[in-house]
């Protein structure tokens, strides 16, 4: 990281109140804020945001080109970006704030006793980067807006017993209507998505040929596509049917099958050839692949 980089950590919502220069929230462990509410911000450094609570903005008239997967687009239309706590996101010194739009922050203990607090965890859009936003269509968006905006309601209502139950109902209500849509979007997008395919194969044959020993792991076949595993993973299995891991171990078993039919080396070779610090690891996936152990596998040639 630059020096000149700015880290921005807040450790509460009241930490992220204040350093947008608005006042404390209602609630310590919630808020929702509207964009165009917020006063202009300027931004002349690269910054790095760190945040301990969940934030899902919906972003609005904002004129700038950000890069989605590996296609540019001029996100003058409706987008969401998830934050998980904790997740880095930088900005740079030209980067444009939305004119309109909403911010909801979410701490995790604002959840803690709800179902949503597990649930929130399993959806993987919240490990995406900033440049794998979902683009909302018209209708989407007017459905993602009207559920912030009865969140929004209710958190200036006076608060009852019901209160926590309806926001978090909304909440619910709100991020499964993300995780329909992200799911949509794959779909829409398979075409360009077949060329990620294409490349990811390629990058993994490349590997592979270059006969030295180990395998990639996700996390360096995302690195040079330019996105983060878990899109990775999610955008193979839309297309696929199988993640990223997946899709490596297959390429991983079919050159374990040339190995053994072609050289006389033992099954211990084979696998620290590979990667594998165990053998026994190198086996079991084998066998779980093929049903066949390494070495039943070879005798089926002989």
């Amino acid at each position: 990281m630059s020096a000149d980089t700015l880290t921005m950590h807040f450790k509460t919502i009241s930490e992220f109140h204040q350093a947008v220069g608005i006042s404390k929230p209602k609630h310590p462990l919630f808020s929702v804020l509207r964009f165009e509410d917020l006063p202009k911000v300027e931004n002349d450094r690269r910054v790095k945001l760190i945040s301990d609570f969940y934030q899902i903005t919906l972003k609005k008239e904002c004129p700038c080109k950000m890069q989605y997967g590996q296609t540019p687009f001029d996100f003058d239309e409706g987008i969401i970006s998830c934050f998980a706590p904790r997740q880095v996101c930088i900005i740079d010194e030209d980067f444009a704030f939305a004119k309109a739009g909403w911010v909801l922050n979410i701490h995790p203990d604002f959840l803690r006793t709800y179902s949503l607090s597990q649930k929130i965890k399993t959806l993987g859009f919240f490990d995406y980067e900033v440049n794998e936003a979902l683009i909302l269509s018209d209708e989407e968006q007017k459905s993602v807006e009207t559920i912030l905006a009865q969140i929004e309601k209710e958190s200036n209502l006076p608060i009852d017993n019901f209160s926590q139950d309806v926001i978090i109902a909304n909440m619910d209500l709100l991020l499964t209507h993300c995780n329909r849509y992200y799911n949509r979007q794959f779909i829409t997008r398979k075409p360009k998505n077949s060329e990620l395919l294409n490349t990811f194969e390629r990058i993994l044959n490349d590997y592979f040929a270059k006969e030295e020993n180990g395998f990639p792991t996700v996390n360096e076949m995302a690195l040079q596509l330019n996105l983060s595993p878990k899109y990775l993973s999610d955008c193979l299995k839309q297309l696929t049917g199988q993640t990223a891991q997946q899709l490596i171990h297959d390429k991983l078993i079919e050159q374990a099958k040339d190995i053994l039919t072609t050289t006389a080396l033992s099954v211990s070779e084979i696998a620290y050839q590979l990667g594998f610090e165990y053998p026994q690891s190198f086996s079991k996936l084998f066998k779980s692949k093929t049903e066949m152990s390494p070495l039943e596998f070879r005798q089926s040639f002989n």
